[in-house]
């Protein structure tokens, strides 16, 4: 195994070895520290941080994620991307990227980059074909590991790419982390619509603002007829989630097979076609949700 494998293997079972596991400090008595809560605190030299998220799989949230830390950093923004999904990242196929990353002076993770934004993923780490087959606490580590234990270098954006649902890892990093905010990733679908309201009430209990949600795969133009299709249904759902939960629709993602194509062959679609369409789509989402953050 290498070298920062061993490492980051070695400290996560220390970690379950010791006899405060949850890494709550002895002393002190905030109010989060006696309710048994650890501290939010910002990640090490990163000025905003927006969270990525869907309460289902498969709407994608993660090619969504990787296109908007692409187009905050065409904006002139130093950008970069946090991988949070332990069991299945993305980010590494997204962005064309493999291999060990490397340690700094002071044993940090040093990120990998490519298309001007740094990128960190549990995929790195562990290599393409290995499965994690871990329990709870020893996921917690290494999310652990992943949010305080990278040397950014100094960003002014990082998006969280968090694994679909509203499970452990989602409840860890919203009560960990200053969020700026957050993102909700959905497609016309009910089924979809349905699992995105959860995320809406997973967001607003745990008091994270809620920047608002993006409508993926919103309609599919034939490149024979150039025919408008709601191929997962009109939209209205959403519009209609939108104003119950008084939050904002940032914005559609039109339906297009070269947004999924350009994610296989690591090369998204605001590098890849910067002057299409969607790639339009996915600027105009990265400006207002800037917006929104103070960027």
């Amino acid at each position: 195994m290498a070298t920062i494998q061993r490492r980051f293997f070695h400290q996560t079972l220390r970690y379950l070895s010791h006899e405060n596991p949850l890494g709550l400090p002895r002393t002190g008595s905030i109010p989060r520290m006696q309710r048994g809560l650890p501290e939010r605190r910002k990640i090490k030299d990163v000025a905003k941080v927006v969270a990525v998220s869907s309460a289902k799989g498969g709407v994608g949230k993660s090619t969504v994620a990787a296109n908007l830390s692409l187009a905050f950093a065409r904006m002139g923004y130093r950008s970069g991307i946090l991988d949070t999904d332990i069991f299945g990242p993305s980010i590494p196929t997204l962005f064309n990227l493999s291999g060990e990353p490397r340690l700094s002076p002071n044993n940090q993770l040093l990120p990998m980059s490519n298309y001007g934004v740094k990128t960190m993923s549990m995929g790195y780490l562990v290599g393409e074909d290995a499965p994690v087959v871990w329990r709870g606490l020893m996921v917690m580590k290494a999310l652990q590991q992943l949010l305080h234990e990278v040397d950014w270098g100094g960003l002014d954006v990082l998006v969280l790419d968090l694994p679909p649902g509203t499970g452990d890892t989602q409840l860890s990093i919203t009560q960990q982390i200053i969020l700026d905010g957050s993102i909700i990733i959905t497609t016309p679908h009910t089924l979809a619509v349905k699992d995105a309201v959860k995320g809406i009430n997973m967001f607003k209990k745990m008091n994270v603002p809620l920047l608002g949600l993006v409508q993926n795969m919103s309609l599919f133009n034939c490149p024979h007829c150039h025919h408008d299709t709601a191929v997962f249904g009109s939209g209205e759902r959403v519009k209609e989630v939108c104003t119950e939960y008084s939050i904002d629709l940032l914005g559609d993602i039109p339906l297009h097979q070269n947004v999924g194509d350009d994610g296989q062959k690591g090369k998204p679609t605001v590098v890849s076609e910067p002057d299409s369409e969607r790639a339009q789509a996915f600027m105009d989402i990265a400006r207002l949700v800037g917006s929104k953050v103070g960027l």
